[in-house]
């Protein structure tokens, strides 16, 4: 109900000073509050490579489905799917090609599933566990310093759980409010990925200035959930093969490759955990090593490379 309030209200706002009657200034000043800086790909990779490769999983299980009040036994059937199945099936794929990734977990799913959290944190990959809200919460539907709390909250679970603080996060549904990025910068983070400024790392800026926070930007077009999202009342699904999901995605990495820059893709659990899913990103997998020079990381080890590399530079 607040958020419907928040969105009554913002239209009244806009009905009542919309774009066509603000000036310069005041258009500069929205969009000038959060955008892309300086573009942080180095000249080369860890090892002489070109492209670096950094594949996310967002575990929601689920919270995505309890966000938005769907309660009942099926819907969480789907969410639980993810951990108990598409994890262990994913994983089995990420240790048989040597390949670190990157798991983006709400803290409320990381209490639900320890098996999952264990699983990941046991593999010999030394995989990344980052931040991905509380409980996969609404950030623009938050009360006053709610987001603030609830992040905190999720810091200092993963913390005791993890023995060190994560270093990332990927915000829920990749939401970004007027609070996220002082919260991030309060918290000592190192990067975020839910912007969508650029296809290469970024420094994010605040009112033109640097931030020196890392950004490796996400976009729908590599999100498995744009293509295999079911929606039940219109009862569409497979809105795209998984083919023609696998030819994108490597055109999306075959250009990377050819600009010598990153390749970033967010996976679900129980989206591409699912059979024919982890066989296309087994393709994918096999066509990314046989073009060779492809540094495989973790986004903490891409956000800290590219820095590293900037700080050199300076």
């Amino acid at each position: 109900m607040r958020g419907l309030i928040l969105m009554l209200g913002s239209a009244a706002a806009f009905a009542q000073h919309p774009l066509w009657r603000q000036d310069l200034s005041e258009i500069e000043a929205t969009v000038n509050k959060i955008r892309a800086g300086r573009d942080l790909t180095p000249k080369q990779w860890p090892g002489g490579a070109r492209v670096a490769v950094a594949l996310s999983f967002d575990m929601d299980a689920e919270t995505g489905f309890l966000r938005a009040g769907q309660s009942t036994p099926q819907p969480l059937s789907r969410g639980e799917y993810g951990p108990r199945v598409g994890i262990p099936r994913i994983l089995d794929l990420l240790e048989r090609y040597g390949i670190p990734a990157t798991f983006f977990i709400p803290a409320v799913s990381g209490q639900l599933h320890p098996e999952a959290v264990d699983a990941i944190l046991n593999s010999p990959m030394k995989h990344e566990i980052a931040l991905h809200g509380w409980a996969h919460e609404a950030l623009s539907e938050l009360q006053t310093r709610e987001e603030r709390v609830l992040t905190q909250r999720s810091i200092q679970w993963w913390t005791r759980r993890l023995g060190r603080q994560p270093v990332g996060i990927r915000t829920p549904s990749w939401d970004f409010t007027a609070e996220t990025l002082p919260i991030i910068r309060d918290s000592h983070l190192l990067y975020d990925s839910s912007l969508m400024g650029d296809d290469r790392p970024y420094e994010i800026l605040a009112d033109g200035n640097p931030t020196g926070i890392v950004e490796l930007p996400v976009d729908w077009s590599l999100d498995d959930y744009a293509y295999y999202s079911y929606d039940r009342p219109s009862s569409a699904y497979y809105r795209i093969g998984d083919n023609e999901v696998f030819e994108i995605y490597r055109a999306e990495f075959d250009r990377a490759h050819q600009e010598g820059t990153m390749f970033l893709l967010t996976l679900h659990p129980f989206v591409s955990g699912r059979r024919s899913r982890v066989a296309a990103l087994e393709r994918l997998v096999e066509h990314m090593r046989s073009k060779g020079g492809v540094w495989f990381a973790t986004h903490e080890q891409v956000a800290r490379e590219v820095l590293r590399v900037a700080r050199l530079s300076e």
